[in-house]
């Protein structure tokens, strides 16, 4: 049931983080899939700032964050 509340929460982050970067953004596919894999990054990041979240609102705040960066590094790899 957990990885079905991962998935859930990341394709809500790729969602929002695709409205936030609209115009940076990959098409609604791949922002969802990059949302999944923000969630990741995003818990990541969250852990190296020493800093953490609790339910599902703060699970989706740090996806969020996570989709947000790798849309803004897929974006900077894409102009190169």
């Amino acid at each position: 049931m957990h990885i079905i509340w991962f998935l859930v929460i990341g394709l809500i982050a790729g969602w929002l983080a695709g409205m936030i970067t609209k115009g940076r953004g990959f098409g609604l596919f791949i922002n969802l899939v990059v949302g999944v894999l923000g969630a990741v990054l995003g818990g990541f990041l969250f852990g190296l700032l020493g800093l953490s979240v609790h339910g599902f609102i703060g699970s989706v705040v740090m996806a969020v964050v996570g989709a947000v960066v790798l849309l803004f590094l897929m974006g900077m790899i894409k102009r190169a």
